[in-house]
């Protein structure tokens, strides 16, 4: 479809106009994509203090903390392989693999606190 009325032509100052507006654009959008894109230290490092909601205690020995990710890592191992019982097809292989990995870090974390306390 044709148009009936053309464009007025472009002058200088609206070109200018319409320039500046193009930067702000897109530095406004870089600072929003690197916002929300970059990687987290970036913007939270500066200001980040942890939580003190649930803190273990700075003097514990690596062996009670070892000790400690073992049976969290075996009761949750347990509480997935139950809850995968109760599931069919994929949401239950899923529950089954997420039950191997806690398996596997449990394993991993065992392994630890054989080579921080040898028998």
């Amino acid at each position: 479809m044709d148009k009936s009325v053309p464009d007025p032509p472009i002058t200088p100052e609206a070109e200018d106009l319409r320039t500046e507006s193009l930067i702000k654009d897109r530095e406004a959008i870089k600072r929003a994509l690197d916002y929300y894109l970059a990687p987290p230290s970036q913007y939270t490092e500066k200001n980040r203090r942890p939580s003190t909601m649930y803190m273990i205690a700075p003097n514990m020995d690596t062996e009670s903390l070892l000790a400690q990710a073992c049976e969290s890592l075996a009761s949750a191992s347990v509480m997935t392989s139950d809850f995968a019982t109760n599931l069919i097809g994929p949401q239950r292989s899923t529950a089954m693999a997420i039950q191997q990995i806690i398996m596997l870090a449990e394993l991993a974390v065992n392994r630890a606190l054989d080579n921080v306390d040898p028998a």
